[in-house]
C-alpha cells in the first residue's frame, strides 16, 4: 500500500477507536493492538515527514468531548505520555536526558487504569473537576467528583491550586458492582477502567456516589517556571494538603533503579486492590521540565513502561464470520473458555484474511492469546508442535454467510465485503448504528429489539423506524414489552427527529463519513440535501474532506435506495438542516438549563439534544446563571440548590411547552 493511503488509513482507524475509549468508555481493542497501530503511525510520519498532519493522532491527545457536559478549558494542557514496552527503550529515554547533559533522578509510580481529571480548588475549596477530554478541553464533572469520597471538598489550608490525578474502581468494587448488575439482568462493564469512566460521564450523582469510586492525585498543574518544589516533595506536599497520593511511588537515583521498581510493579500487578496497566516515570527535577521540553502531545521528562500482555493457551473450535453495516466481513475465532486478567475468554477477533493466512491459524489448532487492557483478546501465534497431523489451512470465506452473494475485496484494503445492497444482516446492522448513542441516540431501540422486529417485519429499512407508532397495539402486546416501556421508545424516536444534521448524517452510515466529518459536512453545508447535491470539486474544497469520502458521498447520492431513504425520512418529520444553536430563534434560546432527576419519556440526552436545537444551554450546576431546573424522579441535591436560588423549577411536560413556543 502507498504510504501516505496507509497513513490515512492508520488515522482514521485511531481516530474510531480514540473515540470509543475516550468518550464511549467501550474500547474496541486491545491495548496491545492500539499500542501497535500508534507505533506503525509514528515509524511511517517518521519516514515520510511531509505526510504528517497538525490533526494526526500522534500530534494530539485524546479524542472530541462528550455532548452531555460542560466544556472546561484546561488552565495547562493535559498531555498523555509516551510509551516504552521493554528495558532498552527506557534506557534510550534515560540516554536522551544525558545527551543534553540534564543531570537528573526519577520517580516511579504506578500507572493506574483509570480516568484522568483535573481538580481545581480556590481558597482551598473545591470548585472545578474536569476530565481530561482532548488535553485543551475536557468535560465538566464537579458534581460527580465532590461524592468521590477520597476527593475533599475542603483542604487542610486555603490554597489556590489546580491539581492533577486518576479516577478509579478498585478490583473490590468492581466484582460487587458486575454481580447487582448480573442480578438485574444488566450488561457487564468490560473491566474497571470502563465502569470508572462510563460511571463519571453518567448523569446521575446518586449512581457516582454508590459505585465507590476513588482518586490517586499526582501532580500539580501549574507553568514549568513556578516549579519550585521536586516532583517528590510535590507528593508529600499533596498529601498533607489531604489529596489521596499512592503510597507505592518510589524514588530512583537512575534509570537502572527505576527500571528495577517498574519491573517489581509489574511483577506484583496482580496483587494491588486496583488494576495498574504499567508504571510512570518521571524526572524528579521539576525546575528542569521547561528546558527539557514537550512534542505536540506529551513531555519528555515522563514516559509510561507499558506491562507486557498476560497470555493463556486456549484451543479454536470453530471460526465464525460476521458481517458488519457496510458489509465488511470480520472472522471471529470460538475459543475453549479460558480465564485471562480477571475475565472469561471464549472469543477472539481474527481480523480479516491476511491476518488468518499471515499467522497460519486453523480450526483445532492450540493457540496463544493475549489480552491487554482486559478488553478484546487477540491471537498471537498457533502452537505448532499441537497441530494434529490432519488439519486443513483455513480458506476464507467466497460468499456472505447470510445472503450467500460472492464477497468483494476493495482495492488497497484488506478486509472483503458483501456488496448486496438487500443483505439483511447489512440492513440489520445498518438498522443499530442509526439509532445507536453516536447517531440518532434513540433510547431503548437496542439491537436485541431491532433484530426482534425485523424478524417480524415490523423493521426493514430506516424510515421504517419513524412508522413503529402504528403498530403502537400489537408490539406493547409482545411477550416481554408493555405500554410504558413501548410508548418511553416511541418518545425517543419522535425525539430524535430534532437531531441536528450529524447526528442523522453519521447515522445513515455513509462510508467514511464518521461523526467528525459528518460535523464538518453539516457546518459547511447546512442542509443534507446541499451534501448530497454537492459537486466532487465542492466536496473537496471542504477541509478535512479528501477523495475517499467524497467519492462514497457522490456514490450514496447516486443510490436510489438512499434518495428514497432521506425523501421518506423527510416527510416523516426528521430534520435535514444543521441545527446551530446560535442561530435559533426560540422562547429558549440563550437560557441555561440544568436537568436533574429522571424524566418519564425522555432520556438527559434527548432531553439537552432538544434544549440546544431550540437555542438553549444545558449545564450541569445550578447557579445564579441557572434559567430553569428541569426535575424529574428522585432529583437530589440539585433541586434543593434551586429552591435555595429561587430557580425556577419545571417538569418534563413544561420543558415540552417551553420548547414548542417560538
Amino acid at each position: 500500500m502507498d504510504p501516505k493511503q496507509r497513513i490515512e488509513q492508520l488515522k482514521q482507524l485511531i481516530r474510531q477507536h480514540n473515540h470509543a475509549y475516550f468518550v464511549l468508555d467501550n474500547p474496541t481493542i486491545s491495548d496491545v493492538e492500539y499500542d501497535q497501530l500508534i507505533q506503525e503511525l509514528t515509524l511511517l510520519e517518521l519516514r515520510y515527514p511531509e505526510y504528517v498532519t497538525s490533526d494526526s493522532p500522534t500530534q494530539m491527545v485524546g479524542d472530541s468531548i462528550s455532548p452531555s457536559f460542560s466544556k472546561v478549558e484546561h488552565s495547562t494542557p493535559m498531555l498523555s505520555l509516551s510509551n516504552a514496552f521493554n528495558a532498552e527503550e527506557l534506557n534510550a529515554f534515560a540516554e536522551r536526558l544525558n545527551k543534553n547533559k540534564f543531570s537528573v533522578t526519577y520517580v516511579v509510580e504506578p500507572k493506574i487504569d483509570g480516568l484522568a481529571a483535573t481538580l481545581r480548588y480556590r481558597n482551598g475549596l473545591l470548585v472545578l473537576g474536569a476530565t481530561r477530554g482532548n488535553g485543551l478541553v475536557g468535560e465538566d464533572i464537579t458534581d460527580n467528583i465532590k461524592v468521590i469520597e477520597s476527593v475533599p471538598l475542603q483542604l487542610s489550608q486555603p490554597v489556590d491550586i489546580e491539581v492533577r490525578g486518576e479516577i478509579f474502581m478498585s478490583k473490590s468494587a468492581f466484582a460487587k458492582l458486575n454481580q447487582k448488575r448480573l442480578e438485574i439482568g444488566e450488561p457487564l462493564f468490560k473491566n474497571p477502567r470502563n465502569a470508572a469512566a462510563g460511571t463519571m460521564r453518567g448523569l446521575n450523582v446518586e449512581v457516582v456516589a454508590s459505585r465507590g469510586l476513588q482518586m490517586f492525585v499526582y501532580a500539580i498543574a501549574e507553568l514549568d517556571e513556578d516549579a519550585s518544589m521536586t516532583h517528590n516533595q510535590v507528593l508529600t506536599y499533596l498529601k498533607s494538603l489531604g489529596f489521596n497520593v499512592n503510597d507505592q511511588t518510589k524514588l530512583a537515583e537512575d534509570i537502572d533503579s527505576a527500571i528495577i521498581h517498574a519491573e517489581y510493579f509489574e511483577q506484583q500487578r496482580t496483587t494491588y486492590p486496583y488494576d495498574i496497566d504499567g508504571a510512570v516515570i518521571k524526572v524528579n527535577e521539576r525546575h528542569l521540565y521547561g528546558q527539557i521540553g514537550y512534542t505536540a502531545k506529551s513531555p519528555k521528562w515522563a514516559i509510561a513502561y507499558k506491562f507486557k500482555a498476560e497470555e493463556a493457551i486456549s484451543r479454536i473450535h470453530a471460526i465464525e464470520y460476521q458481517v458488519g453495516r457496510t458489509g465488511q466481513i470480520t472472522p471471529v475465532a470460538h475459543l475453549t473458555p479460558v480465564f485471562i486478567q480477571g475475565s472469561t475468554v471464549a472469543k477472539a477477533t481474527l481480523h480479516n484474511a491476511d491476518y488468518i493466512a499471515d499467522k497460519d491459524i486453523r480450526v483445532d489448532d492450540d493457540v496463544i492469546i493475549r489480552k491487554a487492557g482486559d478488553i478484546i483478546p487477540e491471537v498471537v501465534s498457533v502452537i505448532l508442535k499441537n497441530r494434529a497431523p490432519n488439519t486443513q489451512p483455513t480458506g476464507f470465506i467466497q460468499t456472505c454467510p447470510i445472503c450467500d452473494t460472492p464477497l468483494h475485496r476493495i482495492d488497497s484494503e484488506v478486509d472483503y465485503y458483501c456488496m448486496n445492497p438487500a443483505c439483511s444482516g447489512k440492513t440489520v446492522e445498518g438498522l443499530i448504528h442509526f439509532a445507536s448513542r453516536q447517531a440518532m441516540n434513540i433510547d431503548g431501540l437496542g439491537d436485541k429489539i431491532i433484530r426482534q422486529w425485523y424478524a417480524l417485519d415490523y423493521l426493514k429499512t430506516i424510515p421504517d423506524i419513524y412508522t413503529l407508532h402504528q403498530h403502537k397495539d400489537t408490539l406493547t402486546a409482545q411477550p416481554g414489552f408493555g405500554e410504558k416501556s413501548i410508548e418511553k421508545i416511541l418518545q425517543a424516536i419522535e425525539a430524535s427527529k430534532t437531531n441536528s444534521l450529524e447526528l442523522l448524517l453519521f447515522g445513515l452510515g455513509i462510508r467514511y463519513v464518521g461523526q467528525k466529518v459528518a460535523k464538518v459536512l453539516a457546518v459547511h453545508f447546512n442542509t443534507l440535501f446541499d451534501i448530497i447535491q454537492a459537486t466532487r470539486e465542492a466536496l473537496i474544497d471542504v477541509p478535512e474532506i479528501g477523495d475517499k469520502i467524497a467519492d462514497s458521498i457522490i456514490a450514496s447520492a447516486n443510490n436510489p435506495v438512499f434518495i428514497n431513504t432521506i425523501e421518506t425520512l423527510q416527510k416523516y418529520g426528521v430534520n435535514m438542516t444543521y441545527q446551530n444553536a446560535q442561530t435559533q430563534s426560540t422562547t429558549v434560546a440563550g437560557l441555561t438549563f440544568v436537568l436533574t432527576g429522571t424524566l418519564p419519556n425522555l432520556s438527559r440526552q434527548q432531553a439537552k439534544a432538544m434544549i440546544e436545537a431550540a437555542g438553549g444551554k444545558v449545564t450541569s450546576t445550578v447557579s445564579t446563571k441557572t434559567s430553569y431546573l428541569c426535575a424529574g424522579d428522585a432529583a437530589g441535591s440539585k433541586l434543593k440548590q434551586a429552591e435555595k436560588l429561587k430557580i425556577p423549577i419545571i417538569d418534563e411536560q413544561q420543558l415540552k411547552a417551553l420548547l414548542d413556543r417560538k
